[in-house]
């Protein structure tokens, strides 16, 4: 292991740790993490989501994760007030543990930069 994949292990612990205090609850994965920058993004608060709105509610995280390093731009919202995001830049083709260490990376950085509480 390198010290970058040391210090992402770290940071990532570090996040899931502050996430517990903040909410009481240990997010379980990366998934969980997502849907809550999900209900965050939306911003319509702690309410009852279908099984298909928990789906675009990951889909909203990772397009706003993603969107610090220029892959999503925001279109706009819906009528509803969804957000839809737009590719900008394609992401490379990835194997699914690389995948999943990009997203770390970025949901790290989101909240360090978007809501600085990490």
């Amino acid at each position: 292991m390198t010290n970058v994949d040391e210090q992402l292990v770290a940071e990532w612990e570090d996040l899931l740790t502050l996430l517990e205090k903040l909410l009481g609850k240990r997010p379980a994965d990366l998934n969980s993490v997502l849907f809550l920058i999900g209900v965050q993004e939306l911003g319509k608060g702690p309410i009852t989501f279908t099984k298909e709105q928990k789906q675009d509610l990951m889909h909203i995280a990772i397009c706003k994760v993603l969107s610090l390093s220029g892959f999503y731009e925001l279109e706009g919202l819906d009528k509803d007030g969804w957000p839809h995001w737009r590719v900008v830049e394609k992401l490379p083709h990835f194997n699914l543990i690389s995948q999943e260490t990009l997203l770390k990376i970025h949901v790290i950085r989101y909240f360090k930069e978007e809501l600085e509480i990490f």
